[in-house]
């Protein structure tokens, strides 16, 4: 209960204070003349004005509120250290029992974790949300268990949102010792067959540790050893790497592990480099004119990342017409600089309709044999030139074409289809119209009867011929379109077809993008969730595993989105590299910066949290000593005081504060108790005159 004195002036207060006034000088007047009664007189007017002012007695019933404490505790990955985990909870579980001991306390427990933006650990930011909506008034303090490592600490007291004390109780023994790597520079894109240079220093802290120490660091790309370097701690050392291929190229820097070290997690620095190729090399050979000639010329030109070479032959050397050579207005075909000298440029050659007629020497195509073997790409778009004496069949590349001729062309309409192997292999997976059966797209009335040798058959013609075959030959590919009407899609024939997804992905493939590869396993973040990708051939896939940085494994469901194509999920507050595994392939991701802030220190310290607990009266205390016993402070409670802590205590912070159920208000001056007063004092004054 609360009483208190309150007034409701019955006229304004400008009209009540000149009441007083004019009272005033009327008591003052009549008192200096001593008139007789002045004394009364001047009571009945202050009876009067104070009617006017109407006071009353008022009683507050008001329920007191208890004081909110914040308990938080902090789980971010540089707490899984050690025994870190378990101090923190049993400091945890000692700290909630003993404010639950008190009176007028409520407690309120908080995780603090990694920041999403990979900033470190965000402890004030959970503690103001966390009490956004309880009055500053109400905060009797905030307790925080963590190894001391907060990355977003406020630069005043005043900037944390109450008046109360924090308390910060460290996990970890000032023994520690931790070896880093930090990385100095690193690029984000390359050149793909260019080299990079990564700067990185290895830095030794805790107890014992000192510069100048020899370190053995190991380089991998891919999760494969590369390179090994010796680096000196606390000395900056370049390390050149080389962009292997297009994509995300990913680089492990490991360090040797420093004897009795806390982690090993922050040994290794990840960089993840893009590679981007220069502009593919296509060398385009058609053998004679034909109404599909400029098909695979205006798709390879409108691709801005093709540099396209097109040779057609229009006079091959049997052709004598007896016209002068300074005459002739055609270049001759370089055949000694493109396929002897400069064959290795080129990331594909396609031969359209080429027919031999003694244009190519036979030495050429045991280069264009080995250029495959090597690495390279040949595609043959053919036709009828495919089946006759002509064919490219009849010469060195006969080793590496994966479907024989049989002599026979087949001259009828019909549809191309996809083969079963078609629907799940990434090149025709998906192709529009191909859903339909018979496909949405036009008929052919051209292809080559072939049996096949080797390779795979995505796409079959009539009676199931072979239509598109596909092989891999040593280090490279090869192709076989075995129809020379694919130009009717392009002119839109009956409709037309997928023809620019078809041959661009068919293009792409041969020069082995990774996102045409037939078995593929990818990995990437969208947010929150890794999004994991399985290409297959195959009709089922098993689960997958997901190691995370510190160690942990889950398994992922797959499920099929598409045939050939599965795909799964899996939500993760971690940063670092993970590394996905179906246990025969395997991809790696990093999640977060370069240089996490939550591995830059690890070792755990009093010192940063020390200066926000000392202006607020609290104290950062570690809960262990070197080789010592958990050791918990008791918890009292206070009055407002300036200081909170001492030795083996921490105090916390009484409020005030209430909640107003009612007021009772019991006037003063009005009904007959204010009545009476005022009769009284007029009687007695006007008594006093009449004597």
């Amino acid at each position: 209960m609360v009483w208190s004195l309150s007034f409701d002036p019955l006229l304004p207060l400008w009209l009540l204070y000149c009441g007083v006034a004019i009272a005033v000088l009327i008591a003052l007047l009549t008192g200096y003349l001593r008139l007789r009664g002045w004394l009364l007189r001047a009571l009945s007017m202050a009876l009067l004005l104070l009617a006017l002012a109407n006071p009353a007695i008022e009683r507050e019933d008001r329920e007191p509120l208890s004081s909110v404490v914040a308990v938080v505790v902090d789980k971010s990955q540089s707490q899984r250290l050690s025994d870190r985990q378990s101090t923190t909870e049993e400091a945890a579980e000692l700290i909630r029992s003993r404010i639950g001991a008190l009176d007028g306390f409520e407690v309120r427990e908080l995780e603090a974790r990694n920041s999403g933006s990979g900033d470190g650990t965000a402890v004030f930011q959970t503690l103001s949300n966390g009490l956004a909506d309880v009055p500053p008034e109400r905060v009797g303090g905030a307790i925080i268990i963590t190894d001391g490592q907060i990355h977003d600490i406020p630069e005043t007291a005043g900037a944390i949102g109450f008046d109360a004390p924090i308390h910060g109780l460290i996990t970890g023994t000032a023994d520690e010792r931790d070896r880093r790597i930090v990385l100095d520079k690193a690029p984000r894109f390359g050149l793909v067959g260019s080299e990079q240079t990564v700067s990185l220093t290895v830095v030794d802290q805790g107890r014992g540790t000192g510069p100048g120490d020899r370190v053995h660091v190991i380089v991998k790309r891919d999760g494969s050893v590369v390179t090994e370097r010796i680096a000196r701690t606390g000395e900056k050392i370049d390390i050149p790497v080389e962009i292997a291929h297009g994509g995300d190229n990913i680089f492990e820097f490991e360090a040797a592990p420093l004897g009795d070290e806390l982690t090993l997690l922050n040994n290794r620095a990840v960089v993840t480099i893009d590679g981007i190729r220069e502009n593919l090399r296509v060398l385009l050979v058609s053998g004679s004119p034909h109404a599909g000639e400029r098909t695979w010329r205006n798709l390879l030109k409108s691709d801005a990342s093709v540099d396209l070479v097109h040779f057609t032959i229009l006079r091959p050397p049997e052709k004598q017409d007896g016209t002068p050579i300074n005459q002739l207005s055609l270049i001759a075909f370089p055949t000694r600089e493109l396929f002897s000298v400069k064959i290795d440029e080129f990331d594909l050659i396609i031969f359209d309709r080429y027919v031999r007629r003694g244009v190519l020497p036979m030495l050429y195509f045991d280069n264009i044999a080995r250029y495959v073997r090597d690495g390279g790409a040949v595609l043959l778009a053919g036709g009828p030139d495919y089946a006759e004496s002509g064919s490219l069949y009849r010469t060195p590349l006969a080793p590496i074409l994966p479907a024989r001729p049989t002599g026979t062309i087949l001259e009828q309409p019909f549809h191309a289809t996809l083969a079963s192997l078609g629907e799940r292999h990434p090149v025709t997976r998906g192709l529009p119209g191909s859903e339909q059966d018979p496909p949405a797209w036009s008929r052919w009335f051209r292809a080559v009867d072939t049996e096949l040798d080797a390779g795979q058959n995505l796409m079959s013609g009539p009676s199931d011929t072979p239509l598109l075959v596909l092989n891999r030959e040593g280090e490279g590919r090869v192709a076989m379109l075995l129809s020379d009407h694919v130009w009717l899609w392009a002119r839109g024939f009956e409709g037309g077809g997928p023809h620019v997804p078809l041959l661009r992905r068919l293009a792409h493939w041969l020069m082995q993008e990774p996102a045409l590869e037939e078995e593929a396993l990818s990995v990437s973040q969208r947010g929150p969730e890794l999004f994991i990708e399985r290409q297959t051939l195959g009709d089922k896939v098993g689960e997958v595993t997901v190691v995370s940085p510190t160690g942990e494994r889950r398994d992922v469901a797959m499920t099929e989105q598409e045939p050939g194509l599965w795909r799964g999920s899996l939500p993760v507050n971690e940063t670092g590299l993970f590394n996905v595994t179906d246990g025969t392939m395997s991809a790696l991701i990093h999640v977060g910066p370069q240089n996490p802030r939550e591995y830059t220190d690890v070792l755990s310290t009093t010192e940063v949290l020390a200066p926000v607990s000392d202006a607020t009266g609290g104290s950062s205390r570690r809960l262990r000593d070197v080789g010592g016993e958990l050791s918990v402070p008791r918890v009292v409670s206070m009055q407002p005081s300036a200081n909170y802590a001492g030795n083996g205590w921490i105090g916390l912070k009484t409020t005030q504060a209430s909640v107003l159920n009612g007021v009772d208000r019991y006037p003063l001056m009005l009904g007959f108790l204010g009545l009476a007063l005022l009769l009284g004092a007029l009687s007695l004054t006007w008594y006093r005159e009449g004597r």
